[in-house]
């Protein structure tokens, strides 16, 4: 793994990239920031597809599921491909507050086909109504049905996790918990895309500002603040894993932006979890901004495709498509 610092000058940005983040900027600025709001009313406006994000795309053939949670119901959003060579658990994003399970089927659907893995998609805990340590103790919940039931549910023992941003943060969470808490590494792989690994935010995230690019300084700070309310506790490594011993883990492709806040946390991480002798492949987007992958542009496109051939070929020994 090696850091080419190409990658971060203003030549490497392609045009398509420029003018969607111009875009971007621009549509952002029209609207009041998120940090104006409380967390339920922007869930509320989401559902009903009155945020600036649009409405909603529900795909009929995705499969709605629950198992037994810490405290109640988990709800699954499942995934089939027509062959199954291995199974991706996904933590969605939104900032330990925010999102769902079930907004991303376009997304999980075309990694579930291009990858050939079954998706099973966990919703849980939201914060400030339920914070630290509620969704990390859902998602380790959802870990330990998945490598219960894999091989019942899907035919396949051959595990993967991972998820954007939050849900990045909670995936190498509860890799960590299953190796501490239950002497266990059940899985062979870990998608870890534009993740926050320190709560006490990473020099970059410190520095960033309030530029309207999707994420900024004072709404990391938000996030956390609703997240983890004890300033105290956001060192531990079972909140800020870039903190934790990263020794014996799956290998890991760590993905992020160079216009991300949350740059130096993917390159710290990746460093870390290389150096503790865990096998990491880094991969740096010019001009990228969080969560850049989820837009109609050539740069999304390879983003998507590299960590669908990761997982591919962590699982069933495949390239994906």
């Amino acid at each position: 793994m090696q850091i080419d610092p190409r990658w971060f000058q203003p030549a490497a940005v392609e045009e398509e990239t420029r003018a969607a983040n111009e875009a971007l900027e621009a549509l952002l600025r029209s609207a009041p920031p998120i940090t104006d709001f409380e967390p339920a009313e922007l869930r509320r406006a989401r559902e009903a597809g009155e945020s600036i994000w649009g409405p909603i795309q529900r795909l009929e053939h995705a499969e709605p599921r629950s198992i037994p949670g810490p405290t109640g119901d988990l709800p699954l959003r499942i995934f089939r491909p027509p062959e199954i060579g291995g199974v991706y658990l996904h933590l969605h994003g939104g900032g330990w507050t925010l999102g769902s399970e079930g907004y991303q089927d376009p997304r999980l659907d075309a990694l579930a086909k291009a990858a050939q893995v079954a998706v099973v998609s966990v919703g849980y805990r939201l914060s400030p109504e339920d914070p630290y340590p509620a969704a990390p103790d859902d998602c380790e919940a959802a870990a330990l049905w998945l490598v219960e039931h894999a091989h019942k549910e899907f035919g396949t023992e051959q595990l993967a996790i991972g998820g954007e941003s939050a849900g990045a943060h909670l995936a190498a969470a509860t890799l960590l918990r299953l190796r501490d808490r239950h002497g266990a590494c059940p899985f062979q792989a870990a998608n870890l895309v534009y993740g926050c690994y320190d709560l006490t935010l990473t020099p970059s995230a410190r520095r960033w500002g309030d530029p309207p690019l999707v994420l900024s300084t004072p709404i990391i700070q938000w996030f956390v603040d609703s997240f983890v309310p004890d300033p105290g506790l956001r060192g531990h490594p079972d909140v800020s894993p870039l903190y934790a011993d990263l020794s014996d883990l799956p290998p890991a492709h760590f993905s992020v932006g160079t216009r991300d806040p949350l740059v130096d946390d993917s390159l710290f991480m990746a460093a870390r979890w290389q150096a503790a002798g865990s096998r990491a492949e880094l991969s740096v987007y010019p001009g990228g901004v969080h969560g850049f992958d989820a837009f109609p542009i050539a740069l999304a496109e390879r983003a998507r495709q590299r960590c669908h051939g990761f997982l591919a070929r962590q699982l069933n020994g495949s390239a994906g498509s």
